[in-house]
Formats: structure tokens, C-alpha cells, sequence
């Protein structure tokens, strides 16, 4: 699993002073505690089946930085729009107008339990990203700890 903090389109690695980008990030990251989010029950949207978390200040804090990190590179990218805790679970692709999302909240629905649970946020992973309309990928280029947390 995980929740997207910044997702900078139209960024590639080459495009980064990576070394600048981590040193920035890592001496933020002493600054910031772990912490708890809490996910919800799934939603079905026009573009994905995500589960929105909460609460949504330390991620926009950690979103806020990360963006003006990524801006004080000098890199021209895009932010996407999806700029609060989320986790997607399946995203929309070719075929996508065929499902009966009516169907699939009504399934969500008659789970007679809770389906929210806690996620220790305790870290931060730089990804280089791309997909091929049909899955998304990416490659892990760093692993940075939040204040306190020992490897």
C-alpha cells in the first residue's frame, strides 16, 4: 500500500538534481513525527476505487513541503490534483465505461463490518513513475525516515 504525497507530472529522474531534491527532503523529515492515518471505507469514482484517509493536516504539511522541495529544484512539473490522503486501489483503464459502478457500491455496501484501518506513516519513498495505460509502475529511488525512526 501507499499514499501518494506529490505526484509531479511530467517529471522524469534526469530531470531532478536528486542529491539537492534528498538533502532538502531528508533535513525536513527530522522535522516531521511519525504518525497515524486512518482510512475509510472505499469509494467508487469516474477514475479509481480509492480510500480516503484522515487526519489530512500533517499529510498536507508533508505535501506542502515536498512541493515547494520539488519547485526549489527548478524542475518544471505538474501537481496533480489528488493532493490528500488516499490510497487507490484500482484505477479506470480501456473498457472502464463497461462497469456497473451502481453494482460495485452496492457489494461495498452490504460488507457488514468496519472497513477502516490505521497506517503508521513513518516514512517517505521517492518513486520514479510512469505507466503504459493499462498498469502503473514505478521504480523506488530513495527511502527517507521520519523524525525518530531508526532502520
Amino acid at each position: 500500500m501507499h499514499c501518494t504525497l506529490l505526484h509531479a507530472v511530467g517529471l522524469a529522474r534526469a530531470d531532478v538534481d536528486l542529491d539537492a531534491l534528498l538533502k532538502d527532503v531528508r533535513s525536513y523529515a527530522q522535522t516531521v513525527r511519525p504518525f497515524i492515518l486512518t482510512f475509510d471505507r472505499p469509494a467508487v469514482s469516474n477514475m479509481a476505487v480509492e480510500i480516503s484517509g484522515w487526519p489530512g493536516s500533517p499529510f498536507a504539511q508533508i505535501v506542502e513541503h515536498l512541493t515547494q522541495a520539488m519547485m526549489r529544484s527548478g524542475a518544471a512539473f505538474t501537481a496533480a490534483p489528488s493532493r490528500y490522503p488516499h490510497m487507490s486501489l484500482a484505477y479506470t483503464s480501456d473498457g472502464a465505461e463497461n462497469v456497473e459502478a451502481v453494482s460495485l457500491k452496492a457489494a461495498l455496501a452490504s460488507i457488514d463490518r468496519p472497513l477502516s484501518g490505521t497506517v503508521l506513516a513513518d516514512r517517505l519513498h521517492l518513486v520514479e513513475q510512469w505507466h503504459d495505460g493499462a498498469q502503473i509502475m514505478w521504480q523506488s529511488i530513495a527511502e527517507v525516515h521520519l523524525a525518530g525512526v531508526t532502520v
